[in-house]
C-alpha cells in the first residue's frame, strides 16, 4: 500500500467517524482517549520530573493503569455533554460575528467550565473510593485556583474553536487541546493533593 492509498483510507474513516451516524460515539470515545492520555504524559511528569514542580519528588515506582483507567472513564462520562453542549450553543448562538463568538465563550466559561470542574473533581474521587463529602471537600479546595487558571487557558482556545472550525470538529479540537488542560486536572487531582 503506498502513501497515497493510506492517505485515502484515512480520509474516508474519518469522513465515517465525523458524519452525523457517528459523531456522537466518536466526541465520546475520543475524549476517554485524550482524558488517558493526559493522565500518561502526567504520571510521565511525576515518574522523570520533566516540570520543575516534580524535581525533587519521588514519582510512583509502577504505572499506575487504575488511575488511568479512571480518567478514562471521566472522559467516557464527560463525552456526552461536551458532544451536545456545542451542538446546542451553536444552534442558539449561530454564525461567527466577533459579538457571537464573545457570547459562546462567555457561555461556555459560566456554564460548562464550572460543571465540568465539578463533574472531574466529584467523579474522579468517587471512582477511587472517596465518599461523597470528600468529594466535595476537595472540590471545595480545588476549584477557585482550577477555575481562575481556566479562565486564563480556555477563553483564547475556544476563540479560535468558535472561530475556525465547523460544529461536528468542535468536541475533537476541545479534546486535543484538552489534553494540556487535563495534564492540570491530572495534576492537581493526584499529586497536588497528596503534598498536602
Amino acid at each position: 500500500m503506498n502513501g497515497g492509498q493510506v492517505f485515502s483510507k484515512v480520509a474516508a474513516l474519518t469522513r465515517r467517524l465525523y458524519s452525523p451516524k457517528y459523531l456522537a460515539l466518536t466526541n465520546i470515545v475520543s475524549g476517554g482517549f485524550f482524558l488517558a492520555l493526559s493522565d500518561g504524559i502526567e504520571q510521565c511528569n511525576e515518574r522523570y520530573g520533566f516540570m520543575k514542580h516534580h524535581v525533587q519528588t519521588q514519582g510512583p515506582k509502577k504505572w499506575n493503569w487504575k488511575r488511568t483507567g479512571r480518567m478514562f472513564i471521566m472522559g467516557l462520562a464527560l463525552g456526552p455533554f461536551n458532544h451536545y453542549w456545542y451542538i446546542y450553543l451553536d444552534k442558539f448562538l449561530p454564525g461567527i460575528k466577533k459579538k457571537t463568538i464573545f457570547k459562546k465563550v462567555i457561555l461556555d466559561e459560566v456554564i460548562a467550565s464550572p460543571f465540568f470542574l465539578a463533574a472531574f473533581f466529584v467523579g474522579a474521587g468517587l471512582l477511587e473510593g472517596k465518599t461523597l463529602p470528600q468529594c466535595q471537600t476537595s472540590l471545595k479546595e480545588k476549584f477557585p485556583y482550577c477555575y481562575m487558571v481556566d479562565w486564563c487557558f480556555w477563553p483564547t482556545a475556544q476563540v479560535i474553536n468558535f472561530y475556525l472550525l465547523p460544529t461536528k470538529y468542535r468536541v475533537l479540537y476541545v479534546n486535543s487541546v484538552t489534553v494540556i488542560w487535563d495534564v492540570f486536572l491530572s495534576y492537581m487531582n493526584h499529586v497536588y493533593e497528596s503534598k498536602r
